[in-house]
């Protein structure tokens, strides 16, 4: 067979027998080390090539909204599925809820301080403390949540530094420019530059919930469903256990 022949026989194959390409999963930033873990893991299994976009949820429903080629989307809140589900964008029956997580103040390396409630970031050694934007970042969303019901929101305004995305305040605190940061537990125990401080009771705000969900104009359905029924597996909640997630019960 010749060169043009073969590649003509390689194009005319389905895609399942042809060179796979690789689909697109456009994933919240706090889930970067689990999911390339889980990548990993998927490979060796002979699953098909995966690439990842990490982002703030909010940045990834707008490009997704907007026909970014993106198959699988994983947001860090229900908000942002919404607004892409609003837009045509995902595939609303495909929607599943794939985790679960814990907010968690940490502090820079070294530090002593410890905390036994929310109460204790209005102490004067604390005075900058990083967020992800309350007003676009999930993390934000929840942590505004969760310091209302303490209480504590109007008395620490003053003292936080609202960033662009929860990776951005975790870097905050592992620099040391902050004397705490609120991210979400996966952060603290995907860093070693941090140690933990607080962990915020799941009763003390509103559910933390990372839907996922097929996009509707994917070109690899088949691909996107086999990746995200792997992610709802055993292999993958061993992995996500371990990064401190909170995986969904199985259906």
């Amino acid at each position: 067979m010749t060169a043009f022949g073969l590649v003509l026989y390689l194009l005319l194959l389905p895609e399942t027998q042809a060179v796979r390409q690789p689909i697109v999963v456009s994933a919240a930033i706090s889930l970067t080390d689990a999911l390339q873990e889980i990548q990993k893991a998927y490979t060796a299994a002979g699953g098909s090539p995966v690439r990842f976009n990490f982002a703030a949820s909010n940045v990834l429903a707008r490009q997704i909204a907007n026909g970014a080629p993106v198959d699988l989307f994983i947001s860090a809140d229900e908000v942002q599925m919404d607004y892409a589900q609003r837009a045509g964008a995902i595939d609303q029956t495909t929607r599943r809820h794939l985790l679960g997580n814990r907010l968690a103040v940490v502090t820079p390396r070294g530090g002593a301080e410890t905390f036994t409630s929310a109460h204790d970031l209005l102490t004067p050694r604390v005075r900058r403390i990083a967020i992800g934007d309350p007003a676009a970042v999930p993390a934000g969303a929840y942590a505004k949540a969760y310091l209302e019901r303490a209480g504590v929101w109007g008395a620490l305004r003053t003292k936080l530094v609202p960033l662009a995305s929860v990776r951005a305040a975790l870097g905050a605190a592992e620099s040391g420019s902050v004397d705490a940061a609120i991210v979400y537990e996966s952060d603290a125990a995907a860093s070693g530059k941090v140690q933990l401080a607080y962990v915020f009771p799941e009763s003390g705000g509103p559910p933390i919930r990372y839907p996922a969900a097929i996009t509707a104009h994917t070109k690899h359905r088949a691909a996107a469903e086999t990746f995200l029924a792997f992610l709802r597996g055993p292999d993958a909640r061993a992995i996500f256990l371990r990064f401190r997630f909170i995986p969904a019960p199985a259906d």
